[in-house]
């Protein structure tokens, strides 16, 4: 189903008849996000577009329905990439930062830069051309939005404009404020190499999402712009990428050509 602000997607190739793949159209001035339903998806039909590593990994799960996720969220990161690149899915290889963020091969990759999330039984995906990405997205735990633990993650700025708010307003923003921060620090490309407590991001109901100052590296705040994006009830969900010159579109993985 397409999500509220979401656009169709074509592609742009006169003729499929011959098996030719046609690329998905991101310009650089863009940020396409796609949303996925991991139940939705039988993790046999996705399986055979995984690499050994992945298998591997998928392996060491415990439970089946973590095992499945994980194939079907990797399975539909191949699917996406090989649509914006036009190759095929099981051709593409991965390497991973020293902080462990994920990229394409140098000789694959080109201009295109991805960074995804999932979370109970929900993918997310940020696609980039000439600029990095970070996108985070968290189920709403009622456990998780408490004092004690924006106390131990969020700046002293964030914690005091939380817990002025209403009681009710509190879960939103404490969700906000998380995906927001964990957003960035993937943009970024660092991981909890960059305490999370050392920046501030918005959180109050009704602001745009945004970082608001980062003390150790004030030009990060013109470097970077953030949105929020629509996701399911239930859920928060907050892109970074590099510039302020971007759109964002939001797709839905059925929406993907075929």
């Amino acid at each position: 189903m397409l999500l509220d602000n979401a656009e169709s997607l074509s592609k742009d190739s006169p003729d499929n008849s011959a098996g030719l793949i046609s690329p998905l159209e991101l310009r650089a001035d863009e940020v396409h996000v796609w949303l996925a339903t991991l139940d939705d998806y039988a993790p046999d039909s996705l399986k055979p577009l995984l690499a050994v590593d992945e298998l591997s990994r998928a392996a060491r799960f415990h439970f089946d329905k973590d095992r499945n996720h994980y194939t079907v969220a990797r399975g539909w990161l191949r699917k996406l990439l090989a649509s914006y690149l036009a190759v095929e899915p099981a051709e593409l290889r991965f390497s991973y930062a020293e902080k462990g963020k994920p990229a394409l091969d140098e000789s694959q990759r080109g201009s295109l830069n991805f960074n995804l999330a999932h979370s109970h039984g929900m993918a997310i995906y940020a696609f980039t051309r000439e600029r990095e990405v970070g996108i985070d997205l968290e189920f709403i735990r009622e456990d998780l939005a408490d004092e004690e633990i924006a106390e131990r993650f969020f700046s002293q700025t964030e914690v005091d404009v939380l817990m002025k708010l209403p009681f009710e307003l509190r879960k939103q923003a404490f969700f906000d404020c998380w995906t927001r921060k964990e957003a960035y620090i993937k943009a970024r490309g660092e991981g909890l190499s960059l305490p999370l407590d050392e920046f501030d991001v918005s959180l109050g109901p009704g602001e745009v999402a945004a970082l608001l100052r980062n003390p150790k590296d004030p030009g990060e705040v013109t470097r970077w712009s953030m949105q929020s994006v629509a996701v399911p009830a239930g859920y928060v969900a907050a892109v970074v990428a590099e510039g302020q010159d971007w759109q964002l579109k939001t797709f839905t993985v059925d929406q993907l050509p075929v």
